[in-house]
């Protein structure tokens, strides 16, 4: 067992050292950032679990929190964080943020009963919020978003109504504006900053407390175990080491940060490429966001867009993960082999049986986590009983207790983890009400669909492209709800038509759908019947008018499978957000492995990106296939062949599978990929493919065993 998992939490006093601020201003600023952090987790459990107040009340106190610790803990530059002058500045926020709290709690209603009309210090009040978001983001996040921001909220009030065609946009007031950003549900405390302070801050609460109560250090013991037998052990290492921890921590750099300290050296030791190893770490920390529960929020926003619940999202999203993390480790096979990494350390691993034996109330939280979304409690419920659960468990440890001191400890950093988060979420709050204002959102998805052509495919690569520009300036969550809320409705249209238009060339389409067709056709009803080639019925739907459309896809798919499609679309968002991580020339969770393995950062993201092909290519599975809500029946079997798909190809990448591959093998193991990955193919035909691969793969492994020595 590692050291830090050895030392018992009930010994564990409070350490300031971890809420020092970059300001360095003393020991009582540190203090006044602990205190003020174990208030807002206290304020938030209570507002979360017993409060029964305005929600425009408790979305105005979690940003004036959490802006408050921003500004302690963030200098305006870090050239300043010594100055008086910085922390005068900085003073003044925090007042202001307090102010504005007191101003919505005490004046909301005055301003109701002016008929909605500003005074004077509604002017006021509303600009210094929207203006404090800008700044706190800058801190936080640097200027892109506050850049974006601006431009969304002039496009409102200044050109959007200079612009012609489509995107024209008559505008509104400035009044207007600063009304719906700032008063309103739709602004700033809007649904985003709701899911901010209840779902999203109750589950990095609760990675706190596990993580505090010694759980991340029980993943990384338990992943070495699992792993120390298996060829290229290290590497797998970090591949379960970094999807167990991104369930509970939902941050891809800090899961790199956290894990790759451990992992990084060991795949060193082991004989991978250090750049390699960064890679490896880069791209499994970044499938943590795609693990559930937590999903670096997304799995939040994504059961408040589509209006699915939690719990489906969730256990829809687990195969894909599953795929992900598969992808991943199947590079990690390849390259142990091709770099002759066999032994790996086994001097320090521990038996899985006595890891289970001394960590095992650590599994507790997460079964009671489980159990109580499965019983159909809130997530927030659920949460607050697990933290508890967290608190109860370590007491089955001698090893792992929680005194008084980790607790409120874990609330402490629970807090200051959260901080970045909330003030970015309020803030895209702002984005998001310009785009629902002006309809800009259903623009964007038409024009999406008129640049691709009306093609799934290309209207994937789109998206692709859109989340990698986003995804330059903007974190991973933020960049899902901007591409979310924009393409989203052109996603799911292409994929309820593309399902509509199969049944249709099929002949299976439901009678009650095919009487919709009977105002464009009457005669089509017969041909309906029978079926029909793809291209009569691409132009027979395309008779449909618009409004009927939504009317033809309940009736013909059904509501559950409607929601389904739903999910998919933003789900294939949500991935494709992703790639920002490892994919040059931001890519940020890669930048922080390089800084451990000591390789050139942006070579270690081209090697991360080339690891991460799963983040693109589950995404068009997802779309062409039944992989998110399909019956359990097809969901083994293209789990299956899904598996074995990516493993071929992985080694028609890299020109080796079990040994060096040359180019005929090398291009019938491509072959045999795509006959097992190529969406509704015949069984037979994947069939055909996985025989092709086992072939191919035994040849290999039998000229490979020929190479060892005796001694290897």
């Amino acid at each position: 067992m590692t050291a830090a998992s050895q030392k018992p939490a009930e010994s564990q006093e409070i350490n300031l050292e971890d809420f020092e601020t970059k300001h360095r201003s003393g020991l009582w600023l540190n203090r006044l950032v602990f205190s003020l952090s174990i208030f807002l987790a206290v304020a938030h459990i209570y507002i979360n679990t017993i409060a029964t107040l305005p929600e425009l009340w408790v979305s105005a106190f979690h940003f004036a929190g959490f802006g408050t610790l921003c500004a302690l803990l963030i200098p305006a530059n870090q050239k300043w964080r010594d100055s008086k002058v910085a922390m005068f500045f900085d003073t003044v926020i925090v007042l202001a943020l307090i102010g504005m709290v007191v101003y919505i709690v005490l004046f909301e209603d005055a301003l109701y009963a002016r008929g909605v009309t500003f005074n004077t210090s509604d002017w006021i009040v509303s600009s210094i919020a929207v203006l404090l978001s800008l700044e706190l983001i800058r801190r936080t996040s640097g200027w892109f978003i506050p850049f974006l921001i601006v431009i969304a909220l002039t496009y409102v009030v200044v050109w959007g109504s200079w612009l012609g065609g489509m995107f024209n946009f008559p505008g509104l007031s400035v009044e207007t504006l600063l009304y719906r950003s700032f008063f309103s549900t739709d602004g700033m405390f809007g649904s985003i900053s709701r899911i901010s302070w209840s779902f999203v801050f109750m589950f990095i609460l609760f990675g706190a407390f596990l993580v505090k109560s010694g759980a991340g250090d029980f993943i990384i013991d338990l992943s070495r175990s699992l792993a120390s037998k298996m060829i290229g052990g290290p590497g797998f290492v970090a591949v379960l080491g970094s999807g167990l921890m991104g369930s509970v921590s939902g941050s891809s750099v800090a899961n790199t940060v956290s894990t790759g300290v451990i992992t990084i050296p060991l795949m060193r030791r082991a004989g991978f490429p250090a750049r390699f190893a960064a890679g490896v770490e880069a791209a499994a920390s970044t499938g943590g966001q795609l693990m559930p529960p937590v999903m670096g929020a997304g799995a939040f926003i994504m059961a408040s867009y589509t209006q699915v619940s939690y719990v489906t999202i969730i256990s829809v999203a687990a195969i894909p993960a599953l795929l992900y993390f598969l992808s991943v480790g199947f590079f990690v096979r390849v390259e142990a082999k091709r770099s002759r990494v066999i032994a790996t350390e086994s001097d320090d691993a521990v038996k899985v049986s006595t890891v289970l034996k001394e960590g095992w109330h650590h599994i507790v939280p997460l079964g009671v986590l489980v159990a109580l979304l499965i019983q159909g409690f809130t997530p927030t419920y659920a949460a607050g009983i697990s933290i508890l659960a967290v608190i109860l468990a370590s007491f089955l440890s001698s090893k792992h207790r929680m005194g008084p001191a980790a607790i409120l400890d874990a609330m402490a950093q629970g807090a200051k983890n959260m901080s970045t988060t909330a003030v970015l979420l309020v803030g895209i709050g702002l984005v998001v009400n310009v785009i629902s204002t002006t309809g800009v959102g259903n623009t964007f998805s038409l024009l999406i669909t008129n640049w691709a052509g009306g093609s799934l495919f290309f209207t994937i690569i789109l998206v692709a492209i859109a989340s990698l520009i986003l995804g330059m300036g903007l974190p991973v969550t933020a960049s899902y709800i901007v591409l979310g809320t924009l393409s989203a409705p052109a996603l799911f249209n292409l994929i309820a038509e593309s399902q509509l238009l199969e049944m249709m060339a099929s002949g299976t389409l439901p009678e009650a759908a095919s009487a919709v067709f009977m105002l464009v056709d009457p005669a089509a009803l017969a041909t309906l019947a029978q079926g029909m080639p793809m291209e009569q019925a691409e132009a027979l739907l395309a008779q449909v008018p618009n409004d009927f459309k939504g009317m033809l896809m309940d009736q013909a798919l059904g509501a559950n499978s409607v929601a389904m499609i739903l999910v998919t679309a933003h789900m294939i968002i949500f991935w494709l957000s992703q790639d920002s991580n490892v994919t040059p020339p931001v890519c940020l969770t890669a930048f922080a492995a390089a800084a451990i393995a000591k390789t050139p950062p942006m070579r270690t993201g081209v090697t991360a990106w080339k690891l991460a092909k799963g983040l693109y290519i589950v995404p068009l599975l997802m779309a062409y296939t039944p992989l998110i809500g399909g019956d359990p029946e097809t969901l083994l079997r293209l789990t299956f062949f899904i598996t074995i798909g990516m493993y071929a190809l992985v080694g028609a990448m890299e020109g080796y599978l079990e040994d060096k591959l040359s180019i005929v093998p090398r291009a019938a193991l491509l072959v045999a990929s795509i006959m097992m990955l190529w969406p509704n193919l015949d069984i037979w035909i994947q069939a055909v493919g996985l025989v092709l691969f086992l072939i191919i793969f035994m040849t290999g492994n039998k000229s490979y065993k020929k190479t060892l020595s005796p001694t290897t």
